[in-house]
């Protein structure tokens, strides 16, 4: 429990450092130092710790199809972060638990209850009731969040299909190298225009940059350890603590914090969401 409260905590962080910088970086260069700070690291990890990097060639094929799943939606929440206040894509971006239920339903035939089904149509209207007053603001920049829980649920499908061949650290690790040569292919053969231009970080950003990409590493690799102690159904409903934490960060940050609509769409999907995992563990 410990371990899932540090990623609650850092995962927030990771993502507030990121758009501090997004002010000054393109978005798809952050991506690309995220995942090369997540190789750096993980790499040699794994290789010191004699951790194995077998999986079947199907499994290396999902493995890169989660990669392309991965690195998607960071680039979409650090683009959401551009124009939301922290909390807000973040809560947004929790209706990813109700995505998944339905994408494992009706794609995987997993059987959900009606109960469940009904929570997740509560859950989407608590994240229409935080999206409002932020599509007030920034009209349709709002959806990025959406695409972020979109992507991640089926992130999470496939990393539920190679769980069971891959080591977890080694997986995130493969994750961080595929990432550093698709992208670094993408910037020396596309035109370094837009998306593709580089910005040469100053003395100042250095240490942003690497925080960043250490923080969200970390995090993840805290997530990952936890697994190993406790079981999902008791971790879960913890990460809904990344919400409130996110709200603290931005208020001290930038001086950004939910409006009532928004608070009380923020509850109606943590409610929701709890909800949902209580009714899995009954197995209803």
């Amino acid at each position: 429990m410990a371990l899932m409260l540090g990623f609650c905590a850092l995962a927030p962080l990771s993502d507030a450092t990121a758009k501090v910088l997004a002010a000054e970086f393109p978005i798809l260069q952050l991506v690309a130092v995220r995942f090369a700070v997540q190789a750096a690291v993980l790499i040699p990890l794994v290789t010191l710790t004699g951790r194995s990097w077998r999986m079947s060639r199907l499994g290396w094929q999902l493995a890169g199809l989660r990669t392309l799943l991965q690195v998607s939606g960071i680039w979409l929440m650090t683009k959401a972060l551009t124009f939301l206040p922290l909390a807000d894509a973040i809560a947004i971006a929790f209706v990813m638990p109700f995505i998944l239920l339905l994408m494992g339903h009706f794609i995987l035939g997993e059987d959900v209850g009606p109960r469940r089904l009904w929570a997740c149509a509560i859950g989407f209207c608590g994240t229409l009731m935080v999206m409002q007053p932020s599509f007030a603001a920034v009209g349709w920049a709002v959806l990025y969040p959406l695409g972020v829980a979109v992507v991640f649920a089926a992130f999470m499908l496939v990393t539920r299909r190679i769980a069971g061949e891959a080591d977890p650290i080694a997986m995130q690790g493969a994750s961080g190298g595929m990432a550093v040569v698709g992208l670094g292919l993408l910037y020396v053969l596309g035109p370094e225009i837009g998306p593709l231009a580089l910005v040469v970080p100053g003395a100042d950003a250095l240490p942003l940059l690497l925080a960043m990409g250490l923080l969200g590493t970390v995090a993840h690799l805290l997530m990952t350890w936890s697994l190993r102690f406790a079981p999902a159904s008791t971790l879960a409903p913890m990460q809904y603590l990344e919400i409130p934490v996110a709200a603290l960060i931005g208020l001290a940050l930038f001086g950004d914090f939910p409006n009532p609509l928004a608070m009380a769409g923020i509850a109606v999907t943590i409610g929701t969401g709890l909800y949902i995992l209580w009714r899995e563990r009954e197995g209803t």
